[in-house]
């Protein structure tokens, strides 16, 4: 056989070898972070529960789901050990690594515009804060105002006077 005809074997299998290699690598990666799980540490498990080991035994750990729920799993089932700000981000929602307050956005926009403004146009918008807007809202007591100033109206044409349930269709 001429080594021409042999080189689409020899490809295969040292692709095959290196897809081993690399999967035998990240099962003996899992197998030791499993073995390094101590008590106290969060972890998930493979069906996405997180828990925090209370208990480690050869096969098996004890996890601590919640107050007074202890889960017996499987080595194996354990997905990630988690580190302890992760695991408080996630299971609790603490954030650790906050900025500073320096990042925040301010209340007001005038801090984000460039241009100065002056005294006037500042005491200016004070004054147009005070102002009441109307937004077309009406209170309970607009509305009953409105009511009897429309059954006055009525008495003063000589209509009856409306209820809730009656319309101006002809009868």
């Amino acid at each position: 056989m001429s080594p021409v005809t042999l080189l689409p074997f020899i490809v295969l299998i040292g692709a095959m070898f290196l897809m081993t290699r690399s999967a035998k690598k990240k099962q003996q990666a899992a197998a030791s972070m499993r073995n390094d799980m101590q008590p106290g540490s969060g972890v998930r498990t493979i069906g996405g529960m997180y828990a925090t080991v209370k208990e480690v035994n050869e096969d098996t750990v004890l996890l601590d789901a919640g107050p007074g729920v202890d889960l017996l799993f499987a080595k194996n089932s354990i997905g990630a050990v988690l580190t302890d700000d992760e695991y408080n981000r996630i299971v609790h929602g603490i954030e650790h690594d906050l900025k500073s307050d320096s990042d925040v956005v301010p209340d007001d926009a005038s801090s984000l515009t460039g241009s100065a403004e002056t005294d006037d146009s500042v005491d200016e918008a004070a004054a147009s804060d005070d102002k009441a807007v109307d937004f077309g809202k009406k209170d309970a007591t607009d509305e009953v105002q409105e009511k009897t100033a429309d059954a006055e109206q009525a008495e003063a044409a000589g209509e009856p006077k409306k209820t809730d349930g009656d319309s101006d269709a002809k009868k």
